[in-house]
């Protein structure tokens, strides 16, 4: 994951086919050799290119309040949702880049790539550089509960 300055319109919350600013972002990032950008806007991060960004530290997940900055992703309330569900902790809230340099792990969600670790962000490991327990967990639980539902 790079980071890349968010000069998107602001009614994030309205999916439109404004597309080109987080598809430049993209392709910054695949010239970078990475697979992916978190878009930053006054030192916070507001989402991926087209995903959902959270943290983890210290058993708790970190992801960015609902507000107009923001697409309400239905992969994010799902995952939200099953991770309350699993007892585990939840804080909607925005984070730096250095937090999330700083976090134990850290995921996108998305509804193409559903639980997805992010192991890097600009050059820096996080945590053992491997995916981490908590993405890895509510990726089993996100998959598990889609299978349930499937027709």
């Amino acid at each position: 994951m790079i980071s890349v300055e968010d000069l998107r319109w602001h009614r994030r919350d309205i999916k439109t086919v404004q597309l080109l600013y987080p598809s430049l972002a993209k392709m910054e990032a695949k010239a970078a050799g990475v697979d992916d950008a978190w878009l930053v806007e006054d030192g916070k991060v507001t989402e991926g290119t087209s995903n959902n960004a959270y943290i983890v530290k210290d058993g708790t997940i970190i992801t960015r309040e609902l507000s107009h900055d923001i697409l309400h992703g239905i992969t994010r309330a799902a995952v939200l949702r099953f991770a309350r569900e699993a007892q585990m902790s939840v804080e909607e809230r925005s984070f730096t880049i250095e937090e999330a340099q700083n976090a134990d792990e850290a995921f996108i969600t998305s509804a193409s790539g559903f639980v997805t670790p992010v192991v890097e962000i600009d050059g820096v490991q996080l945590g053992t550089g491997k995916p981490g327990h908590v993405a890895t967990r509510l990726r089993e639980i996100y998959l598990e509960e889609s299978r349930k539902t499937a027709l």
